[in-house]
């Protein structure tokens, strides 16, 4: 081989390389990345199958359920539009309390049920999640317009 030949072939060679790197890089970026999803976008069938995602929004006054010595708890996010039954078991923080902002972070269960292996909860009185705040006054300034028009429906998952 000729020197110049050598060169288009090293040339090649490091194209070829620096393409699969990439192509690798991205599909772990895509098997890692996490999608936020609101409570109505769950309830409309927008959400990734068979992934991990995660659903935030203001715990339900009043559906707080727990068996006194267990670590099992079931309770309902609504985003002031739909709710979503959330069931988790494992230590919850501090701050997790009703009518407060939380974050879960699991997968739908085939009963509607989303099972959460891990809920986030707001650090301070001031401060919610970005991705939860912008759902709540998505859906707080849709219901302000349609009152004229009745409220808007929740539709069946």
């Amino acid at each position: 081989m000729r020197p110049r030949q050598q060169r288009m072939l090293a040339v090649g060679l490091v194209v070829v390389g620096v393409a699969v790197a990439t192509g690798l890089t991205l599909q772990a970026m895509k098997d890692s990345m996490m999608f936020f999803v609101s409570v109505t976008e769950v309830s409309e069938g927008k959400y990734p199958d068979n992934r991990n995602f995660r659903v935030g929004g203001l715990v339900k006054d009043g559906s707080v359920n727990r068996e006194e010595g267990s670590l099992e708890m079931t309770f309902l996010v609504t985003d002031l539009r739909c709710e979503l039954p959330v069931s988790y078991t494992g230590v919850l923080p501090d701050l997790f309390r009703e009518g407060q902002g939380v974050v879960a972070h699991g997968q739908l269960a085939d009963d509607g049920v989303f099972v959460a292996d891990e809920i986030l909860a707001k650090h301070d009185e001031n401060y919610m999640a970005p991705e939860v705040a912008d759902s709540l006054a998505e859906h707080v300034g849709e219901q302000t317009a349609s009152l004229a028009d009745g409220p808007s429906e929740c539709k069946p998952q």
